[in-house]
């Protein structure tokens, strides 16, 4: 385990109530296992290698498509409750008693709502371009950002737009990071359907409902958590990261610059640093 990386690493499967899960697991073996909520429309393959190797080179790192996701078989469900309760039958599956957790764009729902079901199963939470549930102003997406993510034909140039800020540098980093991502030629995963697409979609937008009196959900999250996010984030607004910093008991919060939706990409050595400081952190 200790000498695969996210490039050479194999897909393996663990069923539990008929879900057959898609999952890759590697690292050292240091620390509480990290586990990994991937964004809208994504599968395994849509980690950055980068990232990804950077994080595992301190503990083991695992990451999964949830129920009908990618090589994952059932049904993508079209809440993020639903889809929090896929992850908690994962990481059961998998036999791990107590995981640190790092949400990504819509994995960042679903993970607050796996620390609100289940906190015994959490240590540590990072959450990566993200908001809270009802939260003025999230209802959906921008018709920009819908066409450059949300068609049914993947679009490169649509990913670099919203991935990445509109400079020079952070247009060049993303032409960088689509080529480690895109690159993976072996052992790929399923892509994801449009069922997937519209479910997720649904889930967003339920999640993001206006409903002020929702916001105090999250303050029964009582374990450290890492917020973070880019400064032009189109997705998923820098300011629903200070809000979201605002309402938890122990967060703390770390804004990236010259950077929006893929700032964890782009930043991945000082993101990754970011983290494991963070999860090392005595209690």
């Amino acid at each position: 385990m200790q000498s695969a990386t996210h490039q050479t690493s194999k897909t393996e499967f663990v069923e539990t109530d008929g879900i057959k899960f898609a999952y890759r697991s590697f690292g050292g073996p240091g620390g509480v296992p990290l586990v990994l909520l991937q964004h809208f429309r994504g599968n395994l393959d849509n980690w950055d290698p980068a990232l990804i190797n950077d994080l595992a080179a301190e503990r083991r790192v695992v990451t999964f498509d949830n129920v009908g996701v990618g090589g994952t078989t059932g049904t993508t469900p079209n809440t993020v409750e639903a889809m929090a309760q896929g992850a908690i039958a994962f990481i059961e599956a998998m036999g791990l008693k107590k995981v640190d957790l790092l949400g990504f764009s819509i994995g960042s729902f679903v993970a607050q709502e796996v620390a609100l079901i289940r906190p015994d199963l959490l240590r540590r939470i990072v959450l990566a371009s993200s908001a809270p549930k009802g939260a003025a102003g999230m209802h959906g997406w921008a018709p920009e950002v819908v066409r450059a993510v949300g068609e049914p034909e993947p679009n490169p140039e649509g990913y670099i737009d919203v991935f990445f800020a509109h400079t020079s540098t952070s247009r060049a980093a993303g032409q960088q990071i689509a080529g480690r991502i895109f690159g993976r030629t072996t052992n790929n995963d399923e892509p994801t359907t449009w069922q997937t697409r519209q479910a997720q979609y649904d889930a967003v937008c339920k999640w993001g409902i206006p409903n002020h009196a929702l916001l105090t959900r999250v303050s029964a999250i009582e374990m450290p958590v890492f917020v973070a996010n880019g400064d032009s984030d189109p997705m998923i607004l820098p300011r629903y990261s200070y809000l979201l910093a605002g309402l938890l008991p122990d967060a703390r919060l770390t804004i990236y610059p010259d950077s929006a939706h893929g700032f964890l990409f782009q930043h991945h050595s000082q993101f990754a640093a970011d983290v494991h400081s963070f999860l090392q952190a005595t209690d």
